[in-house]
């Protein structure tokens, strides 16, 4: 009889003991859970505010890596007296892999689109520069070359580095 006199009296207290620790522990998971996504995008908004003025800085170096390769400045900035066709058209070429290797990295901050019509702007001018050297002689002045390559890029429409910069451009609009 004491047996069910204890148990009666200690059966609701451990039931009572039971729920309530069940629903706190939901509570705990669920609060934890809200901490936890929270957390994450206090996370997401500090990388943001990191990496937002990086990713800009990428899309405004590739801005000047197309407006430094453009033939009309790349032939101005290289061209020296005394240049043969040939030896302009290496100088040429190597300035614009000089300038391409040293903007690789800048792959990782933008959009794949803005990547690929950057490298399809950069293989276009190479390809316009080697057309161009093999119209004239080897040995002709740096100057006819380059006035033929001004010539068949300006002649090339849609103008792939105006595409390109166009690219980066609308990134930029849209937030990256």
């Amino acid at each position: 009889m004491i047996i069910l006199d204890i148990l009666k009296y200690t059966l609701p207290s451990v039931v009572v003991f039971l729920t309530a620790f069940y629903i706190l522990r939901q509570q705990n998971e669920k609060d934890l859970k809200v901490k936890e996504l929270e957390d994450d995008i206090d996370r997401r908004k500090n990388t943001n505010q990191v990496l937002l003025p990086i990713r800009l800085q990428a899309y405004e170096r590739l801005t000047l890596f197309l407006e430094r390769v453009h033939p009309h400045q790349l032939i101005i900035r290289h061209n020296k007296p005394g240049l043969n066709a040939m030896t302009f058209q290496s100088v040429l070429i190597k300035a614009i892999r000089d300038e391409f290797e040293h903007n690789l990295s800048q792959q990782l901050y933008v959009s794949d689109v803005s990547w690929t019509k950057v490298q399809k702007a950069k293989e276009e001018i190479i390809k316009q520069i080697n057309f161009s050297a093999s119209k004239v002689e080897s040995q002709s002045a740096a100057n006819d070359l380059g006035a033929l390559i001004i010539q068949n890029f300006s002649g090339i429409h849609p103008n792939p580095i105006q595409i390109a910069i166009n690219q980066l451009k609308s990134d930029v609009q849209k937030g990256l």
